[in-house]
């Protein structure tokens, strides 16, 4: 990764905050949730893939259909990500994979 390649996603990344800024308060809140739970849990690509775009571009259009963000996604923000990630790895698989291969090689 180059510099352009780092300077190029810092403008994207400022772009993409500024968007989630312009949304309601409620819908920021929610989105800061769902981001943090993803940052946490959330698939490995989660910074290289559309996902978080995804998200934004779904609130956006939420907003603009006047709907409240708990009628996008329902009352469990957790339960909404993980329907998002359940095809993709997450960071929480390679952790179970880790522990897995550790207590498989105590076993020998």
């Amino acid at each position: 990764m180059g510099i352009q390649d780092i300077i190029e996603g810092k403008k994207q990344w400022r772009a993409h905050t500024a968007r989630v800024k312009a949304l309601p308060q409620d819908y920021q809140i929610v989105y800061k949730e769902l981001q943090r739970y993803l940052f946490k849990v959330g698939p490995v690509d989660l910074l290289d893939g559309r996902l978080l775009p995804g998200i934004l571009e779904f609130f956006e259009e939420g907003v603009a259909a006047r709907k409240g963000v708990l009628d996008l996604i329902g009352n469990d923000v957790a339960a909404f990500c993980d329907d998002l990630i359940k095809d993709s790895r997450t960071h929480a698989d390679i952790i179970q994979e880790s522990i897995n291969l550790g207590s498989g090689t105590a076993e020998k």
